[in-house]
């Protein structure tokens, strides 16, 4: 029959249920717990003469909280036995070792037996009356009380034998007897089946039966102290590395079973926690022998250990009761299967054979896909073996990262010669390394398996861009490799180049946009077009040639609408190193050459404005940063020179004037003009001009100019921002020369200068001009006067300037308020001024 509601819908009905019971059941607790201590508050305040009443039945302010314990009563109880059972046990100890010898042999062992014996047997009349953590407490004392009877046995009966073989066989004596203690613990103390949803009929039979507590603590103990046996025969016996790697792997083992096992959970935790550690120090221990191993055989027994514990993970994998554990022991397996092989690979092949002998043998591992394994146990002999392709692809990083980073040195040492072969060019500076035959091969293999399953649909943005980025670096490292001859070398790099850019451009056409596979073939494009610029620096033909190669290519490159934001920025650079190549090539100086990189900017102010035309906003900004750039290196290499600086600031301003004619490019007028300003500043400077005014007219000009434009559209514009900054310009250095200068001239020029702009300020009404220009005419007139009011001053007495200012004091003091209003007055003309 069909049940009403569907199961799933009455557990959850039955959850909701049983949390709202353990709810109610916690307050009516709490409200018990409140009426224990009101009572017991009355009851003390009752025996005490003179006590007031006895507080309310519920608290007076609603909602207050009741006074929170820093300690629950389980907790008290727990400390206490704890602190009780170690007291003993310290006590036990301390009887053991010093007041042993004052009894004899027989008393010796009739209070070791009793006390032992009261110890073990007390546990059980505890739990009959429901003291489970009592019981506990003497439990464990109990079982330290066994300890020492097991060491006392030694001291007395077998101080003869050795100390590691009685330990063994006494730790698995003592694990033996407290899981058989145990075991006649639960057979004592039967426990009440309430309360198991297994059983519902006793459920309800047993309702009012409360449920015997069992103990836990001897079986965590006995599977503690499982885990020793083994090992300390074995150091007894004084095995060997294998016999002890073959113990911690029989141990790791047993626990898994006991882990497996549905045991309550403590004995679980402990099993897997032993599982784990001694199946970790066994692999450790097995890889250790058969990677050091140098004979094949010796290989072989570490790859026999190392089986083992593949075979312990597989085991565990299967019957392992989460996903989540399957998936990480079967990935462990893996792993060790590998690393066995390896070993003994290592000892038949040649050292640089062993890492794609792993790797060969880590790819086998994906035909666990194919098997009727479980999911979670294939996912994780899937992940070991792509740990295994991760290391192999490690390993050959350094012969990449030397392929690709060794031409640097180059720099230094320009056009030194050609090399023997590309090898000598690349790694000239760096050491080789000896496993560096193979290392194609690997990245081949990888990059395979990626392209396999890209094609499988499996991850396929992220393997199909592995896969590109490791073929790309097995081609790159195979010239360097097989030592090909330098120009052969070059010619390679440069097809890997040209080749990149076609898978560029197929995969944007197949996606109709931008793409990651697209986007990476572009990148290696460049970073392989950089590397085979800084080969090319060994000699002078092969520099110019390979520069002038990789311009025309990515030039052609830039012709494709979905390239030309990389390749066109690519091409200008290329093209600013050729010219710095030829111009060395030439023997031209470094500001000489820097005319010849100014021809960089101007194409690519060219192609920016193109760019612009077709609606590629993106290429537009990265070829004028390209552009930028050059121009930044051309003023670097003229710095030294001051003529042919300023000839590049003013070839500079050319090229941001004609930018500046397009409609989205206005701005960069104002650096066209400070680009014009520097040149002529420089020029000024490198004829050796020192007069302020040859540099500041200029630009008092230009802003004037530019200020009187501005009021014509816009006639609301303060004089002050059209004016202020051209007059300033000018005005204010001519002053600042003008005190230090001895001559009439300068004073002269500028007077009239300042007149002029006074006179046009009236007459327009403009408060700029007017204000600076009177500033100035009369500063201008202070300073020539200042000669002949030294003379007076030096002629009259020493009394006569206090009166004359004593004298000035009494007239403005009588007329102090007509001198306010005509400052008032003064300032509402200036104020009506523009």
């Amino acid at each position: 029959m069909t049940n009403i509601p569907p199961p799933a819908e009455e557990l959850r009905l039955l959850d909701a249920e049983l949390r709202q019971l353990d709810a109610r059941r916690a307050v009516l607790l709490r409200r018990r717990a409140w009426l224990v201590h009101v009572l017991r508050t009355a009851s003390a305040q009752r025996s005490v003469p003179g006590a007031g009443q006895m507080p309310p039945v519920w608290p007076v302010a609603p909602g207050a909280a009741a006074p929170r314990t820093e300690a629950t009563a389980p907790g008290v109880q727990n400390v206490l036995l704890l602190l009780g059972g170690i007291l003993l046990t310290v006590a036990a100890i301390a009887f053991t070792l010093v007041g042993w010898g004052h009894l004899g042999i027989t008393g010796r062992a009739l209070v070791l037996a009793a006390v032992t014996l009261a110890a073990l047997s007390a546990p059980v009349w505890l739990l009959r009356r429901g003291l489970g953590s009592t019981a506990e407490a003497v439990a464990a004392l109990g079982m330290a009380l066994t300890v020492l009877d097991a060491y006392a046995l030694h001291e007395v009966a077998f101080d003869g034998s050795g100390g590691l073989g009685y330990a063994a066989a006494a730790s698995a004596v003592l694990s033996a007897a407290w899981a058989a203690y145990r075991a006649a613990a639960d057979l004592l103390v039967p426990r009440s089946d309430a309360g198991s949803p297994a059983r519902p009929d006793r459920a309800r039979a047993g309702a009012g039966t409360a449920a015997r507590p069992a103990l836990r603590l001897p079986l965590p103990c006995a599977v503690v102290t499982a885990q020793v046996p083994l090992l300390l025969w074995a150091l007894a016996v004084d095995a060997g590395p294998h016999t002890l790697t073959a113990v911690l792997l029989v141990t790791a083992a047993a626990d898994t079973v006991v882990a497996l096992r549905p045991a309550h959970a403590p004995v679980r935790i402990v099993g897997l926690v032993g599982a784990c550690v001694a199946g970790a120090l066994g692999v450790l221990s097995a890889g250790w022998l058969c990677w050091s191993a140098a004979a094949p055989v010796a290989a072989a027994r570490g790859a026999a250990l190392l089986l083992l514990a593949a075979a312990i993970a597989l085991a565990a994998a299967r019957y392992a009761p989460k996903p989540e554990v399957a998936l990480c022991a079967s990935l462990a397996a893996g792993l060790c299967l590998v690393a066995g092989a390896g070993g003994v690979l290592r000892a038949w092949l040649p050292g640089e054979w062993t890492v794609p002998g792993c790797l060969a043998l880590g790819i086998a591992l994906l035909t666990a896909v194919r098997t009727p394994l479980p999911r979670p146990m294939r996912q994780g002999v899937v992940g070991a073996s792509l740990v295994v392709q991760g290391l192999a692809v490690l390993w050959t990083l350094p012969l990449v990262a030397g392929t690709l980073l060794g031409p640097v040195a180059l720099i230094e040492r320009p056009w030194s010669g050609t090399p023997l072969d590309i090898r000598d060019a690349v790694f000239q500076d760096a050491a080789w390394p000896s496993y560096a035959t193979a290392a194609p091969l690997v990245l081949a293999a990888v990059a395979g398996v990626l392209a396999l399953a890209e094609r499988r649909a499996v991850r396929r943005p992220a393997s199909g861009v592995g896969a590109l980025v490791l073929a790309w670096a097995a081609v790159v490292v195979t010239p360097v490799v097989l030592e090909l001859p330098y120009g052969a070398g070059l010619v390679a790099d440069g097809a890997v180049v040209v080749v990149a850019l076609g898978v560029a451009e197929r995969a944007r056409r197949g996606t109709g946009g931008p793409s990651a596979p697209a986007l990476t073939a572009l990148v290696l494009a460049l970073v392989t077009s950089v590397t085979l610029a800084l080969v090319s620096l060994a000699t002078e033909a092969g520099t110019i040639a390979v520069l002038l190669a990789l311009a025309a290519l990515f030039g052609v490159a830039s012709t494709r609408a979905g390239l030309v934001a990389f390749t066109a920025p690519a091409a200008l650079a290329h093209a600013t190193a050729l010219a710095c190549a030829a111009g060395a090539s030439a023997g031209l100086r470094p500001e000489h050459t820097a005319l010849l990189v100014l021809v960089v900017p101007a194409v690519a102010a060219l192609v920016a404005a193109r760019a612009a035309r077709a609606g590629r906003s993106a290429a537009t900004v990265t070829v004028e940063a390209a552009g930028a750039g050059a121009a930044l290196l051309a003023l670097t290499l003229a710095v030294t020179d001051l003529p042919v600086l300023a000839s590049v600031l003013a070839l500079c301003g050319v090229v941001a004037a004609g930018t500046a004619l397009r409609p989205e490019r206005r701005r960069a007028g104002h650096a066209a003009a400070a680009l014009f300003l520097l040149a002529a500043w420089v020029r000024l400077a490198a004829w050796e001009v020192t007069t302020p005014e040859a540099y500041t007219l200029p630009v008092s000009v230009a802003a004037l100019a530019v200020g009187h434009l501005r009021r014509r559209r816009d006639p609301s514009v303060s004089s002050w921002a059209a004016h202020g900054a051209g007059l300033s310009v000018t005005l204010v250095p001519s002053l600042l020369a003008m005190w230090g200068d001895p001559h009439w001239l300068r004073p002269l020029l500028l007077g009239t200068a300042a007149l002029a702009v006074t006179l046009v300020g009236a007459r327009s009404r403009l408060q700029a001009p007017l204000v600076l220009g009177g500033g100035t005419l009369a500063l201008v007139a202070l300073h020539e006067l200042a000669p002949y009011i030294a003379q007076v001053v030096g002629v009259l007495p020493r009394w006569a300037p206090p009166a004359l200012a004593g004298l000035v004091l009494l007239a403005l003091g009588a007329t102090y308020e007509q001198r306010l209003r005509d400052a008032r007055r003064l300032r509402e003309a200036l104020g009506r001024l523009h």
